[in-house]
């Protein structure tokens, strides 16, 4: 199981110091909820966040773009140093083509389902995504309580993948604890989304080993 902060809950006085942190104390990349204010209720990072703390770590950058326009902001996001691209199936664009650029300009594609929408409606695009991240909360503030009815939207991208021999990791983010990870790892989970339960968290590599571990 592959571990990945989400910074949201990290301290944004200390951003460069919290990602040194971490990586130092065994995640696997570092998630970034980018939030523009419309399409969640909130406002979070912009790409010079990225560039910034970039520095700070060779680890993976996953940048989950939860804004209305991806398609136009996506690569000043994967030019400030983003190794992952994630958008949602939600947003008003043409997701095809979206993924399609992404690839060409050698970023992984990750797409992502909110717990109200169907699984199926990515059914199309998972012979070609890199990342399937299935949120288990509703996106836009961090501390959520888990929604346990989106196991069964993990359950069917694994089955699809053993089936058909997709390669897709399947992630999970949304109420991440040690009574949680053990649930979206049986389901078929690959990474784990965590922020406010590692940076709350007095020993982050202690948090991180013990999520790694879950059964």
């Amino acid at each position: 199981m592959m571990i990945a902060p989400s910074l949201l809950s990290a301290d944004f006085a200390n951003l460069g110091k919290e990602v040194s942190a971490i990586t130092e104390a065994g995640a696997d990349l570092i998630h970034f909820d980018v939030m523009d204010g419309h399409f969640v209720p909130n406002i979070t990072f912009g790409p010079m966040i990225l560039a910034a703390i970039r520095k700070y770590t060779a680890l993976p950058f996953e940048a989950h773009l939860m804004i209305s326009h991806p398609q136009k902001y996506w690569k000043q996001f994967s030019d400030s140093g983003a190794d992952i691209i994630g958008f949602h199936i939600e947003a008003d664009v043409k997701h095809t083509e979206l993924v399609d650029k992404i690839h060409k300009a050698g970023r992984k594609v990750c797409i992502v389902v909110n717990p109200p929408t169907d699984i199926k409606t990515i059914e199309k695009l998972l012979p070609d995504v890199d990342i399937v991240l299935v949120m288990t909360v509703n996106p836009g503030f961090g501390g959520q309580k888990f929604i346990s009815s989106n196991l069964k939207k993990i359950e069917w991208l694994d089955q699809q993948r053993k089936t058909k021999n997709f390669k897709f990791l399947i992630e999970v983010d949304g109420g991440i604890n040690y009574e949680t990870a053990p649930l979206v790892k049986r389901a078929g989970a690959d990474i784990i989304v965590a922020g406010s339960f590692i940076f709350g968290s007095k020993n982050y590599a202690e948090t991180i080993k013990n999520l790694r571990c879950c059964k």
